[in-house]
């Protein structure tokens, strides 16, 4: 599970970014990726892949775009 925050009270941003990889029922991998301002229910997005390793790699951009972006 990957977890990033961007707080910013000059601009009023407090938000979060999740990202958990889990298997489902059918052999793939399922990427859940979780955003929204910190204390709400926040959106949710499901994206499949068929192998762990796709879905990792996946994190991996979706973290450096985050972090460019200023969440740590």
């Amino acid at each position: 599970m990957t977890y990033l925050e961007k707080i910013d009270p000059a601009n009023n941003q407090a938000r979060f970014y999740s990202l958990v990889i889990m298997p489902n029922l059918f052999g793939q991998w399922t990427l859940v990726r979780e955003w929204g301002r910190i204390g709400q229910r926040g959106q949710a997005e499901l994206e499949w892949f068929e192998t762990a390793e796709a879905a990792e790699g996946a994190i991996a951009a979706l973290k450096s775009q985050k972090r460019r972006r200023g969440y740590s």
